[in-house]
């Protein structure tokens, strides 16, 4: 029965990461509007289509029973995505795509970070290796750029909150885009009708460029709901080795087709986080292993 579940739940995970991973060849068709108005038009039109989605599944109304808890966590939550997208979009159309791939390699280590500094969680000897390499990594890409990956660091941080926020906020993915869209979208409709006022706006710039624009919110929730649907029916562990899909298709992205510099220096960061991050995940499995097979051993019982 897992196999039956888990094949189809594979391909919605790998097609997720995959979309994901070619955000740079479609944020790169936005160059012609600024970062921040790419960020407020992609809050909107990605509100505007799972409205559209609830509305027609007849689950529009679901949002009137929201608590006020949920609330308060849907608008941390839409603080933090809307960082990350606000950054990864800046990192795109200003050339740094590469790091924009480094954020989300370093995004699990980051996680695991959090996890000891807020819930005090206890660390297996691997992982604290894996979070020694991390660090050493972005010491040694610091040197290279001259300064701290910055876009990295923001990305790898606002999403690592974004995930525990997601953990701990009662509702389906759905309605928490939904309940996060409603929270954000009222700034950014502010921010994009004092840009139409001074005549500063991309959009109805041509129907080409309106286009892109209105297309920012299918694009952002296609693969939230193919990472939705994997994530009931795959393991987390398969989860979090699909996850590496997304930074190196980026990385592919930045490397291969806009020839982004890549200084020995900066290979040898990167080298650093994969080391860190076969470690990490090496553990990950071992450990999923050994806590599935007393549940293996009890079901064998039962029977």
């Amino acid at each position: 029965m897992w196999r039956k579940r888990s094949v189809p739940g594979v391909a919605f995970g790998a097609s997720a990461y995959l979309l994901w991973g070619l955000f740079p060849a479609f944020f790169g068709l936005l160059a012609f509007a600024g970062a921040v108005e790419v960020l407020a038009e992609r809050i909107v039109w990605t509100l505007v289509v799972v409205l559209i989605v609830l509305a027609v599944t007849g689950r529009l109304r679901q949002l009137r029973g929201i608590d006020a808890r949920t609330w308060r966590l849907a608008a941390g939550a839409s603080l933090a995505i809307s960082v990350n997208w606000g950054v990864y979009v800046f990192g795109v159309l200003s050339g740094n795509v590469v790091e924009c791939a480094l954020g989300y390699f370093v995004n699990p280590l980051v996680t695991v970070a959090f996890g000891v500094l807020i819930f005090r969680e206890r660390l297996a000897p691997a992982q604290w290796v894996a979070l020694g390499l991390g660090t050493l990594a972005v010491l040694v890409l610091t040197v290279d750029l001259g300064r701290p990956p910055w876009i990295a660091l923001v990305l790898a941080c606002s999403f690592a909150l974004y995930g525990l926020v997601k953990k701990v906020i009662r509702l389906d993915a759905l309605r928490s885009v939904a309940a996060e869209g409603v929270v954000g979208a009222p700034i950014a409709l502010v921010f994009l009708v004092v840009l139409a006022v001074r005549g500063e706006s991309s959009f109805g710039d041509g129907l080409g460029h309106t286009a892109l624009l209105v297309a920012t919110g299918p694009v952002t929730l296609v693969p939230l709901l193919l990472f939705a649907t994997a994530a009931q029916r795959v393991p987390l562990s398969t989860m979090g080795l699909l996850q590496y899909l997304t930074p190196a298709l980026q990385m592919l992205w930045g490397v291969a087709v806009l020839h982004e510099p890549m200084r020995p220096s900066r290979w040898a960061g990167f080298a650093l986080i994969w080391c860190a991050l076969l470690i990490f995940s090496t553990n990950a499995l071992f450990r999923a292993r050994t806590n599935r097979r007393p549940r293996e051993s009890l079901e064998g019982r039962d029977q």
